[in-house]
């Protein structure tokens, strides 16, 4: 059984993979908040797993908690390299290229091969990053999330309240709340719209938390993706047996 973990700054979620299953086919799956990660052990009990394979963008300590976490099995903490699966990383400098944002191109030319992409996680941050139809991950943008554009305003701001941005309002709101989710969500479509058009219209595939209130909000060919990383990592693990 094969383990794969997306650490990111807000959530940890993990799926359950059987050797030779399809990609994004989960025998289990499942996210914690960071702050509950003490609870993924019993999450994974009784599962024969071999092989874990983890992307952690949360840093050192989230690292060092994690491998108290992780069960006794062989562990690859998956990295940025120049080349894997068929992906080439233009990245000035491949290494530095988010561990999370290779996994999800990768896993985006796994689902969409041969075209080129776009691929927006909204997280807690949204990445937007171009692949090139003949595999080459050409660079992208980073932006702050849904959530954090909101909170943004509320804490710099002395009248604007803080809300909740999971519901789409009309474009031109006639109140403030609804005006701030708007002015958010059109702010994250727009970035993904205008990084598709510079991309010569090329196919949207979007993940993340935030995913599902920003999809609609899409004017463009678009598919929505769960847990894209995971799936990139399910990709890597493949293709390196």
């Amino acid at each position: 059984m094969l383990l794969l973990v997306d650490a990111g700054n807000t959530r940890i979620k993990w799926a359950l993979a059987e050797h030779g299953a399809a990609l994004g086919q989960w025998s289990a799956s499942g996210a914690v908040a960071n702050a509950d990660l003490n609870h993924l052990p019993q999450a994974w009990h009784g599962a024969h797993i071999d092989r874990v394979v983890v992307s952690n963008v949360a840093g050192q300590a989230r690292r060092d908690q994690l491998q108290l976490m992780l069960p006794p099995a062989a562990v690859t903490w998956f990295a940025s390299v120049p080349e894997l699966a068929g992906l080439r990383n233009s990245y000035r400098n491949p290494a530095q290229l988010g561990c999370d944002r290779f996994a999800a191109a990768l896993g985006a030319r796994a689902l969409a091969p041969a075209q080129p992409l776009v691929v927006a996680t909204c997280g807690t941050a949204t990445t937007i990053d171009a692949v090139s139809a003949d595999g080459v991950f050409l660079g992208g943008m980073i932006l702050p999330g849904l959530g954090l554009m909101a909170a943004s305003l509320a804490a710099n701001t002395a009248q604007l309240p803080q809300v909740e941005t999971g519901t789409a309002p009309p474009a031109f709101a006639d109140n403030t709340n609804d005006a701030i989710r708007s002015g958010c969500l059109s702010a994250q479509a727009g970035a993904i719209e205008r990084a598709s058009r510079l991309h010569g219209g090329a196919l949207c595939l979007i993940s993340g938390g935030a995913a599902p209130y920003i999809a609609p909000a899409l004017s463009i060919p678009h598919r929505l993706i769960d847990n894209i990383v995971l799936v990139g990592l399910h990709a890597a693990a493949t293709s390196t047996g």
